[in-house]
């Protein structure tokens, strides 16, 4: 097959350097990809958002199988765009893609299929979702209805923090039309895990679970990021647990996917919160997380090719998905002021280093390479260490060695992924 990965970042990197593992999988095309993945998979320049340009690309050169790295051109309609032209995609159309593009609609999904989770109330009028914060009490959680890059979720500990919140969406409009509707939910307290699948239409395969670690800061302190490290498989999530996931998350989604009638062929992530009062859902993603990918993806023992194959042709009934015995840890080195304001072009040393164990890669999330042929920093996450081991203490001194030999002016990265899961 000739396969293209659509994005640019850490999660594509992972993707296509897990499909150049594939049997089946004689071409990587990367729109637009990045310097860091040039060694594996061919640059394509157009940009995510260019829909039309992607789907005649994709047409003129035959690509038999398109990955779809990030939400926004889901959301947008892409694979509604590829599946009318005759190609063979992986995504959700973008009806189904709505699941991570708002939040209020995730939330009516999931109350009309019974799936579990927190109580909430939505608002686009500011007055409206200030007059209810009075008759709350703290803590809240605040999220803003649309894609907000993963910063759009405010852990409010006073009601001060959570009004604060609100009128960032829908007074100053920091998140623009991401905002123009906010979701007021219950704090739910407890493990937070992600589960993610893929779906075919028909059939719904768990892959390994993880647990991501969003705060910028050391014990879960500070604001909300993309993702600032993760591991799998999480004990959290037991035989006994993933039965559960299973029985009252993954079967209903899927039917409830089936019964909507969306063309879902792809990847559903599932942001869990593990309470005392049993599994709730955060929220849905309708794509690969991010850093996700850096540990389910390393850990696959099955062909990626053969199994996203299988998922658009809709027999993941039919493949054995397995797993190597292993763990995997994932950190990330992040800019300066991440996840608020950052400088770009920071020389980075230390890559070769870094990646010298046979069991240590660095996958490039917002990198670039200089005239000079020098790596520079060219994002908020910029490299994401990824090593393996026979279990979570190893795997995590194979990162964080690897994390110690990199250097960029302003870097920096939590040094607790994976304690949650330690004694």
């Amino acid at each position: 097959m000739k396969v293209m990965v659509i994005g640019s970042g850490g999660r594509e990197h992972v993707l296509v350097w897990k499909l150049a593992q594939s049997a089946v999988v004689e071409q990587i095309f990367c729109a637009p990809g990045s310097d860091g993945m040039s060694d594996i998979a061919e640059p394509v320049a157009i940009e995510v958002g260019d829909i039309a340009g992607l789907c005649s690309w994709a047409m003129e050169h035959a690509i038999d199988l398109t990955v779809v790295g990030p939400e926004a051109p889901l959301c947008a309609g892409l694979v509604d765009r590829f599946r009318a032209a005759g190609l063979r995609v992986i995504g959700p159309d973008s009806i189904g893609a709505q699941l991570e593009g708002s939040k209020s609609f995730a939330k009516a999904f999931m109350q009309r299929y019974g799936i579990p989770t927190a109580e909430s109330e939505e608002f686009s009028r500011l007055e409206d979702a200030l007059a209810y914060l009075r008759g709350r009490s703290a803590p809240v959680v605040v999220k803003a209805d649309g894609l907000a890059a993963g910063k759009g979720v405010t852990v409010a500990h006073t009601l001060a923090e959570a009004e604060a919140a609100v009128r960032e969406c829908l007074e100053t409009r920091r998140f623009g039309e991401a905002g123009n509707k906010v979701i007021i939910e219950e704090c739910l307290v407890g493990q937070e895990a992600s589960l993610i699948a893929l779906v075919d239409g028909e059939h719904i395969v768990g892959l390994l679970p993880a647990q991501d670690h969003k705060p910028v800061g050391e014990g879960d302190t500070g604001p909300n990021t993309g993702g600032m490290g993760a591991y799998a498989p999480t004990p959290l999530i037991d035989a006994r647990l993933m039965a559960e996931i299973e029985e009252q998350v993954l079967r209903p989604s899927l039917e409830g996917i089936r019964r909507e009638g969306w063309d879902y062929r792809g990847f559903l992530y599932a942001g869990l919160m593990l309470t005392e009062r049993g599994i709730r859902v955060l929220e849905y993603n309708c794509r690969m997380g991010d850093p996700e990918a850096q540990v389910i993806l390393p850990a696959l023992e099955t062909d990626l090719g053969l199994l996203l194959a299988a998922c658009h042709d809709r027999t993941l009934d039919a493949v054995d998905v397995r797993w190597k015995d292993a763990v995997v840890v994932t950190v990330v080195l992040a800019s300066g002021g991440y996840p608020g304001a950052y400088e770009k072009g920071k020389a980075i040393t230390g890559l070769e280093e870094a990646a010298s164990d046979p069991d240590t890669v660095v996958f490039h999330a917002g990198t670039m390479l200089d005239q000079a042929g020098e790596w520079r920093t060219a994002g908020g996450r910029v490299l994401s260490v990824t090593a393996w081991g026979a279990d979570l203490p190893a795997a995590q001194a194979r990162a964080y060695a690897g994390a110690a030999k990199i250097r960029f002016e302003g870097m920096h990265y939590r040094k607790d992924i994976g304690d949650k899961a330690l004694p």
